[in-house]
């Protein structure tokens, strides 16, 4: 069998074009989100699929410890859950700034938590932190969302440099404006209407075929994507490439193994 994929925010946008994508493959899955109907709409093959809050350890637990005994251990986590909240800071709704630090850092966290201590004795597995570009550059609106994005940068680079002694590999995927539920977490209408407008064009996470996944009627002005892909010390950048791709590589033994060639035509 191959090895067990667990991810987390699993029932729509990059988490599910990754899952399918992984089944094709034949790969076992553990599916967590808090919405199971739509996890198990998906139809997926050899798929547990469980109704999991990322900010509370023991559903990530307990969900990880029944994959364990239906499929072995987790080889690969995807940490794709993730909420985003837009507003002026002297204005926005704390709730909003206190569930973004508990979804998109704790969270994070949390998964990390719940398979790293199994992979490092073990010396093998492969984690990934979807971050953002929102990671690497402000943007007005976002001060608390950039916060947490930020933070997932510095959470997947320090637990890299401490875990690739153990054979394990810690990959940051931070990409741009994505086709996902993301911004409908935004309870302002007119900020969301903003978000859009100012972009010129998104990604789609199911055009996970696709090599390069820009609309084609607006090329130069869509939101830029930048991937950070590390293992150990070696680190390379790529930018206006499919986030779903780097998710959803077709072995996730050869989630490293990409071709010089690419670099070049970067």
């Amino acid at each position: 069998m191959n090895q067990l994929v667990a991810i987390t925010g699993a029932s729509s946008g990059i988490g599910a074009a990754t899952a399918k994508l992984f089944s094709e493959n034949r790969h076992p899955l553990l599916l967590m989100a808090r919405r199971v109907e739509q996890m198990e709409a998906l139809g997926l093959a050899n798929c547990l699929c469980k109704q999991v809050d990322v900010t509370n350890f023991d559903t990530v637990k307990s969900a990880i410890a029944d994959a364990r005994k239906a499929y072995g251990s987790v080889d690969c986590l995807i940490n794709n859950a993730g909420v985003m909240y837009l507003g002026h800071p002297w204005e926005q709704d704390m709730d909003e700034w206190q569930a973004m630090v508990n979804v998109n850092i704790v969270g994070v966290m949390n998964g990390i938590r719940g398979v790293l201590g199994e992979m490092v004795a073990r010396r093998s597995g492969t984690i990934f932190n979807v971050g953002s570009l929102a990671g690497r550059k402000t943007f007005q609106k976002h001060a608390a969302y950039c916060a947490t994005k930020f933070a997932v940068h510095a959470l997947s680079e320090t637990i890299r440099e401490e875990v690739a002694q153990h054979n394990v590999r810690v990959i940051t995927i931070e990409p741009g404006a994505v086709e996902t539920e993301l911004i409908t977490h935004t309870t302002s209408k007119k900020f969301q209407q903003e978000w859009w407008d100012g972009l010129g064009g998104s990604l789609n996470p199911k055009m996970w075929h696709a090599r390069y996944c820009l609309p084609t009627n607006s090329r130069r002005k869509c939101a830029c994507v930048r991937l950070s892909l590390h293992q150990q010390d070696q680190q390379i950048k790529y930018q206006r490439f499919s986030p779903a791709i780097l998710c959803t590589i077709r072995s996730v033994r050869k989630a490293i193994k990409i071709e010089n060639a690419k670099t070049s035509r970067m």
